[in-house]
């Protein structure tokens, strides 16, 4: 007999995170778990307003396909249950973990992956002061808004002068913006300059030939996606609750590779229980952006360790097979 039950749960976050909508406490995450046959497979997603979402529509969303996933439902009949979202991910995610354990095989890569750590909007002075932390790590996401972009971007790069750059707005400039700062973002050394204009709104991308990549997030949540991006983007941000869980953000990977897409593997501020499968897809992406964790202050037992900018696997067991909790 199988069983799945959610539950809505809470992470404190150790310092603000602010990006251009808004800033951020406080994770929260719904968990997920299904078991059957001795075993249990453990998910976790995070709604998201961005999306309408919210813990209370993500929990019904579940509990409205808890009777068919119960009856012996699995990962293909879910992508049909549910839409691409929080809910389906979380699902997906005790799916995967469940059958790993049963077919006694670890998932998970088990060699560190580089990923992005974020610097977030403040004053220059600040946001040089939490890039200086950083500077001896491969990579930084840079989060910015409409003011003082430039006096923010030369403040990081000032301090941490070796890493490369991410700079991310959050769909919050224009494409005056995205053009008027080619000069800035290059004499910055930026590698990757991640949805500047809002999903929906981004046709002017469909000309773009500026010198720094752009990276499409809130603009593609599944392989089906790909088909309306405007050509400017050229880099895909594979995100396991925009696709509804590993198994379409797998499916996404595949598509945005073979369309000559380059992946990048981002993550909402989470638990290690969210980052977990997304190293799946992290470990052939060449941007990685998986430190929601980071931020928590305290996450839960088990999970990932970020050493020096290197994501490192949780502990066997934790997630995705391998050996016992």
């Amino acid at each position: 007999m199988r069983t799945v039950q959610a539950r809505a749960e809470s992470f404190p976050l150790a310092r603000p995170f602010r990006i251009s909508r808004g800033t951020t406490l406080t994770a929260n995450v719904v968990a997920v778990t299904v078991t059957e046959n001795g075993h249990t497979g453990f998910g976790e997603c995070v709604p998201y307003t961005r999306y309408r979402e919210t813990v209370e529509s993500t929990l019904a969303a579940i509990a409205g396909v808890r009777g068919a996933l119960e009856a012996g439902a699995g990962r293909a009949e879910l992508l049909t249950l549910l839409p691409a979202g929080a809910a389906r991910n979380a699902l997906d995610c005790a799916l995967w973990d469940l059958e790993a354990q049963g077919a006694g095989q670890g998932l998970l890569p088990t060699t560190p992956i580089a990923t992005a750590l974020t610097v977030t909007i403040d004053t220059p002075d600040k946001m040089a002061e939490q890039a200086r932390a950083l500077a001896g790590v491969p990579l930084i996401k840079v989060k910015l808004d409409r003011d003082m972009i430039a006096e923010r971007l030369a403040a990081v790069r000032g301090a941490a002068p070796g890493p490369r750059l991410i700079v991310d707005p959050n769909e919050s400039w224009t494409i005056a913006e995205v053009e008027g700062l080619q000069g800035v973002m290059q004499e910055q050394r930026v590698d990757l300059l991640e949805q500047p204009l809002p999903a929906g709104d981004d046709t002017a991308l469909q000309d773009y030939t500026g010198t720094i990549p752009i990276a499409a997030d809130e603009s593609v949540h599944i392989a089906a996606d790909l088909a309306t991006l405007p050509r400017g983007y050229s880099v895909v941000n594979i995100k396991l609750d925009k696709a509804g869980g590993l198994t379409a953000a797998l499916e996404l990977a595949d598509a945005a590779e073979a369309a000559g897409y380059t992946l990048m593997t981002g993550c909402m501020v989470c638990s290690s229980l969210s980052i977990a499968p997304a190293m799946l897809p992290a470990a052939r992406s060449r941007f990685v952006d998986l430190d929601g964790p980071v931020w928590l202050l305290q996450d839960r037992p088990g999970g990932v360790t970020v050493t020096d900018g290197m994501l490192h696997p949780p502990a066997p067991g934790f997630w995705g097979g391998g050996q016992p909790r």
